[in-house]
């Protein structure tokens, strides 16, 4: 009897599957996941097997069917390859880029023995106070939400984790990720490092750990699966397909039937709403409280907000040469961002909370929603306004007469931080450049907070809580030891410190923000409460068209690109996999950005 296999060539921009007979000879070597060779239009490729196909149909001739050349190397899991079926579904997307990250990175012939332990079955983490009896229950059931400090050791988690088998877990960034990987073999675990150690991990090991592409990991024996700061941006691809780890751990849990535990110190809509939907807790770990001080400066009590952001409670920190200071302000050119010249209340948008901006006399729109109002403030009723503008150019030398010190400006491509510099400035970047701080300053948190984009909220908090770490005893921000929280503090310039964020951040109670974002994207439905992509490119407008006539979706298009709104992933897949269908895509380059982390 003919066995076929059915398979997905590794060529950019070809998806359809294709049959090939599989010889005699490599029957027993060729499985679901395999790497092979095959014939494709007189030349010879890479292929991925995603099936074996034992009942041929009638109609189909065998006889000219191309058999497999050979198997090259052992390749991504049968559970991975069912996974990837569904990512392509869900980011509307080929599945060579899912089978990419699948893959090892050179040629496996076969896997070894199986490094799986036991030593974690009775370990214990000694000095680590992070764990509780809530958290450990997790692992008895689907898994849940943990809500922990900003510098909590995840080594109690893991430990937890193993004594039920082998165990992923995913961290935002390789750095944290061999961090994490050192500690787990200190406590005697395993370990294998993805995409590194990609045949240890598919052969046998107690934990396996990597960054964002470890969801994709082949690992034998898979009990659970840990998503630490489930929060980060950095999780989501951001080419496309623009596909989130949290997701695709969520639903690699579900299909087998495994724990998932997202694990965070702001967890997000996202996880909040999953854990609701399956019955999962969201519990707080012992030290979930553990947060460094936290000071909001009202700019709209102190200098005008218009002439400068360096305040005075600003300059009192600078002239304390005992600390190192890092200031952030995470905006680049200047904000559009308008407010009352009388009562300096910053103009936001009734609807989403935004800020709004001013492009003509006849009144504001919000950049978010696309909503109007009257030139009003509504706080005291002036219809005279001012613009914010805030720009980065001239900060550091404000900074260096402030502080009466040097002042580093702290780049992506800045290759070495300045000797004896204790004062820092720059983007979002510094926080990945600065390993240590006594104070963190975000200038404007404004700008990330009121900015026009679905998650300005959980984004701000993301930022805070890096740099809590920094201020949390140094190796602290790994996200891997715990530091002294009572070491240093995170400072706060806002002009709407009346925001739940800011509230919350100060009263160490971040409910009433999450019962206010919840109301605000169920009104709106947007994630995750409705679903949301991006379509750009030089076909968008070829594939809006095409989309208008469908009762799937809901369309809003600008000049560079279209947002598109449905009220689940399943059918905005359905209504974006028929417009694009219909539009011939050779001609034109289109870009479809499923739940865009910026929109």
């Amino acid at each position: 009897m003919s066995l076929l296999a059915r398979v997905v060539v590794d060529v950019t921009g070809v998806d359809k599957p294709f049959d090939y007979l599989i010889p005699d000879a490599l029957r027993s070597d060729v499985v679901v996941g395999s790497r092979v060779r095959v014939s494709l239009h007189r030349r010879e490729v890479s292929a991925w097997v995603m099936a074996i196909v034992a009942e041929i149909d009638s109609d189909v001739d065998t006889a000219r069917l191309l058999p497999i050349i050979k198997v090259t190397s052992v390749g991504p899991s049968p559970d991975v390859v069912t996974l990837v079926e569904w990512a392509a579904v869900r980011w509307v997307s080929r599945r060579r880029p899912f089978f990419v990250s699948a893959s090892p990175p050179k040629r496996v012939p076969r896997l070894v023995a199986s490094r799986y332990g036991t030593r974690s079955k009775n370990m214990s983490v000694s000095g680590d106070t992070s764990h509780d009896a809530a958290v450990e229950a997790l692992f008895s059931g689907v898994g849940g939400v943990v809500q922990c400090g900003p510098a909590s050791s995840h080594s109690a988690l893991i430990a937890s984790a193993t004594r039920h088998g082998p165990t992923l877990v995913m961290v935002p960034t390789v750095v944290r990720a061999r961090r994490l990987a050192a500690r787990c073999r200190q406590l005697g675990l395993t370990t294998a490092v993805y995409p590194d150690d990609w045949v240890a991990a598919a052969s046998g090991v107690d934990v396996v750990v990597g960054a964002r592409s470890t969801v994709w990991a082949s690992v034998a024996q898979l009990a659970s699966i840990i998503v630490i700061d489930e929060h980060d941006d950095t999780l989501q691809e951001e080419r496309a397909p623009t596909w989130h780890a949290r997701d695709v751990a969520i639903e690699r849990a579900r299909q087998a039937g495994i724990t998932c535990v997202l694990v965070s110190p702001v967890p997000t809509l996202s996880a909040r709403q999953w854990a609701h939907s399956v019955g999962a807790d969201v519990v707080q770990a012992n030290d979930a409280t553990d947060w460094p001080a936290i000071r909001v400066i009202d700019r709209n009590i102190d200098e005008r907000w218009a002439s400068s952001l360096v305040t005075s409670e600003l300059i009192e920190l600078l002239r304390d040469h005992t600390k190192r200071v890092v200031c952030v302000l995470n905006v680049k050119g200047r904000a559009r961002a308008v407010a009352c010249d009388s009562c300096r209340m910053v103009a936001r948008c009734e609807g989403c909370g935004a800020a709004v901006h001013q492009p003509d006399e006849q009144g504001f729109v919000c950049p978010r929603c696309a909503a109007t109002r009257p030139l009003v403030c509504l706080a005291c009723g002036s219809q005279k306004m001012r613009s914010i503008r805030i720009g980065i150019s001239r900060l550091r030398d404000e900074l260096e007469a402030a502080a009466g010190r040097s002042v580093q400006e702290i780049k992506p491509t800045t290759s070495a931080i300045e000797p004896h510099t204790s004062v820092f400035v720059g983007t979002e970047a510094v926080l990945h450049r600065i390993d240590r701080a006594d104070v963190v300053v975000f200038l404007d948190i404004d700008a990330e907070l009121l900015a026009p984009r679905f998650r300005a909220s959980e984004q701000a908090l993301s930022l805070v809580a890096h740099g809590a770490r920094l201020v949390t005893g140094g190796s602290g921000s790994t996200g891997d030891s715990v530091g002294d929280s009572a070491r240093g503090e995170v400072v706060l310039q806002t002009s709407v410190p009346q925001h739940e964020v800011m509230v919350g951040l100060v009263s160490a109670d971040l409910n009433p923000h999450v019962a206010a974002e919840t109301d605000r994207r169920q009104r709106l439905r947007l994630p995750p409460f409705g679903a949301l992509a991006e379509i750009s490119g030089a076909g968008a407008p070829d594939v809006a068209a095409q989309l208008a006539a469908s009762l799937l979706v809901q369309v809003a298009s600008s000049e560079d690109r279209t947002l598109v709104r449905a009220a689940s992933w399943e059918a905005l897949s359905e209504a974006l996999t028929v417009a694009l269908a219909a539009v011939t895509r050779s001609k034109v380059r289109v870009r479809i950005a499923v739940d865009p982390s910026r929109a």
